[in-house]
């Protein structure tokens, strides 16, 4: 499943500042599915993680997003979201819509689970908390909570 090193640290918070880090590395390291859930996505921020997404795809990771749909955004933004979908969408990335969506997660190989206020696919410059935490039973009861199971069906 996740690889052993990975869960050396069981949980830990992190800031805007502290994230990135661990948050890639523990991308990289997937194996089988990538849960993220951002209510905004910014085309400049996707790109940085674009090629951890592209590595994970080719190596038939499943990648599922859940974002609020473009439509629910001014004018620009949306325009900016739509683009960014797209780029997610040509390289596999299942994209799912919640209205009025404002959860901001990650469910990495339903063994680690990252959470807080920080928008994963958007964060520029802001004050905001993640904790990540190391726990296959979280991760599943994060899943079952939020009802994605029927998303990751077929992914161990």
């Amino acid at each position: 499943m996740f690889r052993r090193q990975q869960t050396a640290f069981q949980s830990g918070l992190f800031n805007q500042e502290t994230f990135d880090a661990p948050f890639m590395r523990d991308m990289r390291c997937c194996q089988q599915s990538l849960v993220i859930e951002s209510p905004f996505i910014r085309l400049k921020r996707v790109d940085a993680l674009m090629p951890v997404f592209r590595k994970l795809r080719q190596r038939d990771v499943r990648i599922v997003i859940n974002t609020r749909d473009p439509i629910e955004h001014d004018e620009e933004y949306a325009a900016q979201a739509k683009q960014t979908v797209a780029a997610l969408q040509s390289i596999g990335v299942e994209v799912l819509y919640t209205v009025r969506h404002h959860r901001k997660l990650a469910i990495i190989d339903r063994a680690v689970v990252w959470e807080g206020s920080l928008n994963i696919l958007s964060y520029y410059d802001s004050c905001e908390i993640m904790r990540r935490i190391a726990s296959a039973a979280e991760a599943e009861a994060l899943i079952n909570f939020i009802g994605l199971q029927k998303y990751l069906q077929n992914v161990s």
